[in-house]
């Protein structure tokens, strides 16, 4: 009997769905699916494989009603936020704009008597392995812009939001997609490290954890297929002397605790010139005070619950220790009732006095807590925005729009912000350095990490 992968909801503790595994010859037959689809699709014209989308994606919106509770009930995220529909549908309509222009054939300065050209090339099977954080975006980061260019989709969810992927499916089934070019599948870890290791998956795209980023390069090696990587973070806000007080405050505590701070480039950490310090503290103080956690399935609820109570465990953990290396707390947990420990239930926490000794101020946390360190100029607050080993996100809050340029070259980051945070723009890459991982994602970057270059070399004159 295969294995039964089961979701159980943040929300009250049930099993809210489960799926039973592919066992090995249910993915074999996916995988020649898969491949034999793909040969049709590749032929198929740019402009009809982003129609595809597009019908897929307006397919989504007809459904956004019933999937958001659904979120809710999976994830934990507040019903009052209305799922993730706009993400998706600026990033798919982006990457549709642009995909004739991207996917076009380069034309290198003529040479007399030679053709010559470069074409941009499907990779054939991309396997998505898609996180439960957000787990519409993160999944359409890869599936638009792959299918677009011509590349069949293997679409393996995490257990947390099993349904997102038979929503995915759905939606391309609804929009008339060939059979094959998009098939979602269930897996269990170790099958999911056996599929990636036969050598039949082209392109591997992973966001999650380092542990699991390591898991899936040692379960492909040898096989040369391709690797896009979204792995762990922590990213940093320096707010300068300048910056606008108000506007910074509550931008950074949306960006901390949104999503219950589950959010690949939320806020985990924040440095504060020491002109601006006591004032920020007791802003960014008073407005998380302001958080209602309960029921996601609650409109009046602001903070959801964790995915997961082993997620809530590690953040209490890592306050703890803060707090018997010196750390100051400021939010009394009396104030949210919800507040249980042993459950993913966990109030947002505000801590000051903190150093880089402190895993809360090195390591991921992933959840609604924030360390605040008192900075006394530029260099030092670069100092400390580097030292840690991931590297997605950073945000400056200046009205400098020049010295914020002149930090973001030193910075060691994927993308750098200056007054805004937790936000991808398709229009830009979205990427990584150090273990946050590899590859790159959205943007014409995009389509070309998900094709090959082939080159067409004729001599017409011999």
């Amino acid at each position: 009997m295969s294995e039964v992968i089961k979701l159980v909801s943040p929300v009250d503790g049930s099993v809210y769905a489960e799926r039973p595994a592919l066992d090995d010859t249910q993915v074999e037959k996916a995988v020649s699916l898969a491949r034999t689809a793909q040969i049709d699709w590749a032929n198929t014209p740019v402009a009809d494989r982003v129609g595809y989308c597009l019908k897929a994606l307006d397919a989504l919106k007809a459904m956004n009603d019933e999937i958001v509770p659904e979120l809710a009930w999976q994830m934990g995220r507040p019903v009052r936020f209305g799922g993730e529909y706009g993400g998706v549908d600026e990033r798919t309509r982006y990457m549709a704009d642009i995909a004739e222009a991207a996917l076009a054939d380069h034309v290198p300065t003529h040479k007399p008597g030679f053709t010559r050209y470069l074409k941009h090339v499907p990779l054939g099977i991309v396997m998505v392995i898609a996180p439960w954080n957000y787990p519409f975006m993160t999944a359409i980061n890869t599936i638009m812009p792959a299918l677009m260019a011509g590349n069949v989709v293997i679409l393996k969810h995490a257990a947390q939001t099993l349904l997102v992927g038979e929503r995915l499916a759905k939606a391309f089934e609804m929009a008339g997609l060939p059979k094959g070019v998009l098939q979602n599948i269930v897996l269990t870890h170790a099958g999911t490290e056996k599929l990636l290791g036969s050598g039949v998956i082209d392109h591997i795209n992973f966001t999650g954890s380092v542990a699991g980023g390591r898991a899936i390069e040692k379960a492909a090696a040898g096989t040369f297929a391709t690797l896009g990587l979204e792995l762990g973070g922590k990213d940093p806000a320096y707010v300068r002397a300048d910056a606008d007080l108000d506007y910074t405050i509550g931008n950074l505590v949306d960006g901390a605790f949104y999503n219950a701070g589950q959010c690949c480039c939320g806020i985990e950490r924040i440095y504060v010139q020491e002109s601006l310090y006591d004032r920020f503290v007791d802003g960014f103080v008073d407005l998380t005070s302001q958080y209602k956690l309960g029921n996601p399935l609650d409109e009046e609820t602001t903070l959801g619950p964790m995915a997961q109570a082993r997620f809530a465990a590690w953040v209490r953990e890592q306050t703890d220790e803060a707090l018997r290396k010196g750390a100051k707390a400021h939010i009394d947990l009396a104030a949210f009732p919800e507040n249980k420990e042993g459950t993913p239930y966990l109030a947002p926490q505000v801590l000051t006095d903190v150093n880089h000794q402190m895993s809360v101020m090195r390591e991921e946390s992933f959840g609604p807590v924030v360390g605040i360190m008192k900075v006394k100029d530029d260099a030092e607050a670069l100092q400390f925005m580097n030292d840690s080993p991931y590297g997605l996100t950073a945000s400056i809050w200046t009205e400098d729009a020049d010295a914020a340029a002149e930090i973001g070259d030193k910075v060691e980051t994927g993308t750098v912000f200056m007054n805004r945070c937790d936000y991808v723009d398709p229009g830009l890459v979205w990427t990584g350095v150090k273990d946050t991982g590899k590859g790159a994602a959205l943007s014409e970057v995009g389509f070309h990490n998900l094709t090959r270059p082939k080159s067409y070399h004729f001599r017409i004159e011999h």
